[in-house]
């Protein structure tokens, strides 16, 4: 007679200890993958390369930047082109330096910029979410049409309207003004408007009809209701509408004379010598753009996970 044994059972903590402790086979490297990574590397370093560059040249003398323009070390290390951008240094020492000697009041540049880019935010903003709105949900005769109209403003380059706007600016008293600078571009643009109607479009009737038949009239379901549910898209609008205010730079050179409305990006025009004896003051043109540029990559990269997950969530491709 023969006995059938039972098997034998492993323990549950022996099995746990074993399959915790086993390492996962790593995928070994193919082909594709390899060649992805170097291309994906190659973008970045070419990405990058010139901000290096802005920060090398920064940091250099402007002789040994002429003596020696292709190293890519720092040559001749110094601070004294961030010193000529915050007005540390005397004429004479700028000379000294390779400077064109010329005074920069950065801090009136910077606050120039900074009203004219909160006007042009603050203002687009709002005017393009009611516009974004009457689009998206208001009811009236051709407004489709009005709506294919507004987008076509797309196709139209900034560079067509600069003339008739600098007319109109003209025609107002506003040249040399913030307001000057602020106005063509602070009421709406088409690409605002239609980056918040895909928004708009998706929010769900239901619950702006609840609230109308609650007695809320449309004005009141607007700011009490939809403005709070689009808090993510506005601030991702109101991001890049201030980053792209910050840099412009045509546009302002055209309006503003003076430093009363000089921003920041057309002052970096000071670092280019006005005499004979020296040339472009190259460490004071890279430090001070590296400062005006600095604050705007600092915004985007806090920002950069709430404008992809806003852009890709309002369903534009």
């Amino acid at each position: 007679m023969t006995s059938t044994l039972p098997p034998v059972v492993e323990p549950t903590t022996t099995r746990a200890l074993t399959t915790r402790g086993a390492k996962p086979p790593r995928p070994k490297p193919s082909v594709g993958r390899v060649l992805a990574w170097t291309a994906m590397i190659a973008v970045i370093v070419v990405t990058l390369f010139p901000f290096y560059w802005i920060l090398r040249t920064a940091l250099s003398s402007n002789g040994a930047i002429s003596a020696d323009p292709t190293s890519l070390l720092p040559t001749g290390f110094s601070l004294g082109g961030f010193e000529r951008v915050f007005g540390l240094q005397s004429t004479e020492e700028a000379l000294a330096q390779g400077g064109s000697g010329a005074a920069i009041n950065f801090w009136q540049y910077l606050l120039n910029s900074v009203l004219t880019a909160t006007m042009i935010t603050v203002g687009q903003v709002f005017f393009s979410a009611g516009a974004a709105y009457a689009f998206a949900r208001l009811r009236w005769p051709g407004r489709d049409k009005v709506f294919g109209v507004f987008l076509a403003g797309l196709m139209v380059p900034t560079i067509f309207t600069l003339l008739p706007n600098f007319t109109l600016i003209k025609s107002l008293g506003l040249v040399d003004t913030l307001l000057g600078i602020a106005l063509p571009s602070m009421l709406m643009t088409p690409f605002a408007v239609f980056f918040l109607r895909q928004f708009f479009l998706g929010i769900s009737r239901e619950v702006e009809e609840a609230a109308l038949i609650d007695g809320a009239g449309k004005v009141r379901v607007f700011f009490r209701l939809v403005l709070p549910m689009a808090s993510a898209p506005i601030a991702t609008l109101a991001v890049l509408t201030y980053i792209t205010a910050w840099n412009d730079y045509f546009w302002p050179l055209m309006v503003s004379y003076t430093d009363s409305s000089r921003v920041l990006t057309v002052a970096l025009g000071v670092f280019k010598s006005q005499t004979p004896q020296s040339g472009t003051d190259w460490a004071g043109l890279m430090a001070a753009t590296l400062v005006a540029a600095l604050p705007m990559i600092v915004l985007f990269g806090v920002f950069a996970k709430r404008i992809v997950n806003s852009i890709g969530f309002s369903g534009i491709k």
